[in-house]
Parts: structure tokens; sequence; C-alpha cells
């Protein structure tokens, strides 16, 4: 029984294969890096059991003309489960905060009389957006950008609003690549680390100047 499913299996591979290579080639080379932005390191997966056995990133980048694959916890299948059920066409969408509104990742909070009744996200099922959540728990150990903003969300914030708001900032990233083709490129956990602890002072100096003070940096 095992090998009659595995042999269905590939068959299911094959047929999927041949329906992406129906698709039309988008693939746009992609402009060179930044030269301070540090390199991309390759990952180091091992396939999931149900995987297809043939080059699915490739295929997805050639019919997207992006690849998703790029942005950390975001694999092959997360990118084909977010394509397969929004598609192709971001025209649909006027920008992204309607990208992520639609996809159910923005707060929706019931006021009345001044008085918020609800505060939450509007209860949408969404296949693309249960596959964010689950990428974005995946940050927790990632040593990328996007990892440290979550841990830092997550412990300002707790775990389930950190997860939703890190797969709001996943699908705001996959609609700039397919909309414009921009390319991501992570800058490391110690660049936002450093920028977290500029945007740190300027709070500090602008409390401090509209309560009369001034904050003076103390010699190395």
């Amino acid at each position: 029984m095992y090998d009659t499913y595995q042999r269905r299996m590939a068959e299911c591979d094959q047929q999927l294969k041949q329906h992406l290579s129906t698709f039309p080639d988008k693939a746009n080379p992609q402009p060179p890096a930044s030269p301070d932005a540090p390199p991309k390191k390759e990952k180091s997966r091992k396939p999931r059991g149900n995987a297809p056995q043939f080059d699915l990133s490739q295929q997805l980048q050639r019919i997207a003309g992006a690849d998703l694959t790029r942005i950390d916890s975001i694999d092959a299948m997360t990118a084909q489960t977010v394509l397969s059920e929004v598609g192709l066409d971001m025209g649909r969408w006027k920008n992204e905060a309607h990208f992520a509104s639609w996809m159910g990742l923005c707060p929706d909070n019931r006021i009345s009389g001044d008085k918020v009744l609800r505060r939450g996200t509007r209860p949408v099922i969404n296949r693309a957006a249960s596959a964010l959540r689950v990428a974005a728990c995946t940050l927790l150990r990632s040593r990328s950008y996007l990892g440290a903003q979550y841990r830092r969300l997550r412990a300002r914030l707790g775990p389930p609003k950190a997860i939703t708001a890190m797969a709001h900032r996943l699908a705001r990233l996959i609609y700039r690549m397919l909309k414009h083709g921009q390319r991501y490129v992570d800058q490391g956990a110690q660049y936002y680390e450093q920028r977290y602890r500029i945007q740190q002072i300027q709070s500090l100096h602008k409390r401090a100047a509209h309560l009369g003070f001034q904050i003076v940096a103390l010699p190395s």
C-alpha cells in the first residue's frame, strides 16, 4: 500500500509539473543587490515528505516573476499555497493594505459610541493567510531581520498577536514582489537591532524635549 501511494503521488507530481509548464514565463532578470546588503544565505532545508519531486521553487519563480522563497520562513510549499489562492494578478487589489485586509490580517476593531466592543481581525477563512501564520511561527529562532522583528513583537504583544502581525508583514512583502517585481534582500538581525536602538534614542529625545529636559550621551 505504501508503494502504491508513492506511485500515485509521483503521478500527481508529474501532472502538477505539466500544469505549471502551461503558464507563461514571467521571470525577469533580477537587478544586482546593493553592495552594502549582506549576501543571501542558501537555505539548507530537508524537503517535506509530501513535497513534489521536482524543482517547485524554480517553476514558481518562472511563472510569478519573483522568487518568494528569498523571504525567510517562506518555502516552496508555502509559496505554492499563496499563489494558488491569490493568483498572479495583483491588480485586483489597490495596494498592499487592501491585500492584507482581504486576507484577514488587518485589525477590525468594532467601535460603537466611542467604545471599543471588540478587538481583533475579521474571521476570514483563507488558506493563504493560514499558511503565512504557520510561516511566521518558524521565525522564532531565525537570525534574519524578520526573525528579530518577530521576537521583539512576541515579547511585547504575546505569541498570537505577534504571529498575526508577522503574517501581515509577510503578506505585504509578497504583494510588493508580485506587483512590482521587487527583490527581497534580508538585512540580518543585527541591522534590525541597530535600527531599533536608533528609534528608541530618537523617542527618548522627543519625550525629554517635551518635558523640558535634554538627554546627554555618556562618554564611551
